[in-house]
């Protein structure tokens, strides 16, 4: 086996910051921002070799993030999503070696980009309605399916949570047990596409370091920030994805 790391500068100036937005994201006010971890490195590896590589840094940023937001979850919107967020990496298995990464770059980013035009055209008024539970289900297969593919499920599944306005805490720790969830899912079907080499585990640890920072960056800052801040942030995280994902499926 070839435990050599990867190596040069553009991989590192991509890889890191990839790392440090993966471990924010897992505030929940990142969870626009922790989708481009992929893209973002894709700009120096491919794109299935940049999702088998983030891998352990996922498993450590969630294991922290569940930790530090444990006792703060929706116990009830868990039940709705995990199942279905579950079907949607089994989907994603089957379908992996079908889909070309750019086509699911496309989709996400044209999803991304019409609900936040959709949010800002007719934004949620105190007491509507939220959505209903069939969207919830929906949505979280397709954050299953898109995280397997490039782990950029956080947009979908935002789709559904974010009009619900829960409190800041509650938003985070969440999606970090659903993300949990998923990212641990997906673990034996990469083994099994044969997704894992030496020299991607290697160089996973090399960028561990880095996870916890931006988890403690973020759990601060989801822990002070007014929720009228938090929400406007997922906003502008995801804007920025959603450009950046129709880049580069379009390019």
């Amino acid at each position: 086996m070839d435990w050599s790391l990867i190596t040069g500068w553009v991989f590192y100036a991509t890889a890191i910051p990839a790392v440090l937005l993966l471990g924010l994201s897992k505030s929940g006010f990142g969870a626009g921002l922790g989708s481009l971890a992929v893209p973002l490195m894709a700009l120096a590896i491919p794109v299935p070799q940049a999702a088998a590589l983030l891998m352990p840094v996922l498993l450590l940023c969630d294991v922290l993030s569940v930790a530090a937001f444990r006792r703060d979850l929706d116990r009830g919107l868990l039940r709705l999503l995990i199942p279905s967020g579950l079907l949607g990496t089994v989907i994603g298995t089957a379908l992996f070696r079908v889909l070309d990464g750019r086509t699911v770059s496309t989709l996400v980013g044209v999803f991304t980009l019409l609900f936040l035009a959709q949010r800002w055209l007719f934004p949620p008024r105190a007491g509507s309605r939220p959505p209903p539970r069939w969207a919830g289900r929906l949505l979280a297969a397709v954050a299953g399916f898109t995280s397997f593919i490039s782990h950029t499920g956080g947009p979908p599944i935002n789709a559904y949570v974010m009009p619900l306005q829960l409190p800041p805490v509650r938003f985070a720790a969440t999606m970090a047990v659903f993300f949990f969830c998923i990212n641990l899912s997906k673990w034996i079907p990469y083994l099994w596409l044969g997704l894992f080499d030496a020299r991607n585990v290697a160089t996973s640890l090399v960028l561990l370091p880095f996870a916890p920072v931006g988890v403690w960056a973020g759990v601060r800052f989801a822990r002070r920030v007014s929720p009228a801040l938090f929400y406007r942030l997922i906003d502008i995280g995801m804007l920025l994805t959603g450009v950046k994902l129709l880049w580069d499926g379009l390019r």
